[in-house]
């Protein structure tokens, strides 16, 4: 049904302030960078589905992912998503080929020069400070940020 949400995980793959981001092929988000990721399979928790993102896109077999916060995505067309975001700090690695995008490596120093989603850059900022967060954006019909609220504290991002 047109406008419910659809559940998603979003996976931080970080070695210090790098990020492993994928340039994604397909939409949403085609020539984005974000993380890698995905929707919650039927009968899979959220957890499940990050451990097995990060598998498929990234090819790293975790043993363990750290719950970070969530991201709620709403707007008056299909996007609209309940994404449980984690991270887990890993070692570098030569990131692998994969089919959804490509894999590269990225400095949070340098995030602003690169096609990434707004929500994106506040969510780094929470991990790095391993601050929980609850992020409520809302889009306009072109699929514009317009406005975000983290909700824990209460506190107008944009």
């Amino acid at each position: 049904m047109e406008g419910l949400k659809r559940v998603a995980v979003i996976c931080i793959l970080r070695n210090q302030t790098n990020f492993l981001l994928l340039k994604r092929f397909n939409e949403p988000l085609k020539g984005l960078y974000v993380p890698v990721g995905g929707k919650v399979d039927p009968y899979e928790n959220p957890y499940e589905t990050a451990l097995r993102e990060v598998k498929e896109e990234a090819g790293l077999v975790l043993e363990k992912m750290r719950f970070c916060g969530t991201l709620v995505e709403t707007s008056p067309i299909k996007y609209n998503w309940m994404s449980f975001v984690y991270e887990a700090e890993v070692d570098y690695f030569e990131p692998p080929i994969c089919n959804e995008g490509i894999l590269e490596w990225h400095d949070f120093q340098n995030i602003d020069t690169f096609p990434t989603p707004k929500t994106d850059f506040f969510i780094y900022q929470y991990v790095l400070n391993k601050q929980p967060f609850a992020l409520n954006a809302v889009y306009n019909e072109k699929v514009e940020l317009i406005s975000m609220i983290e909700e824990i504290e209460n506190l107008k991002v944009i």
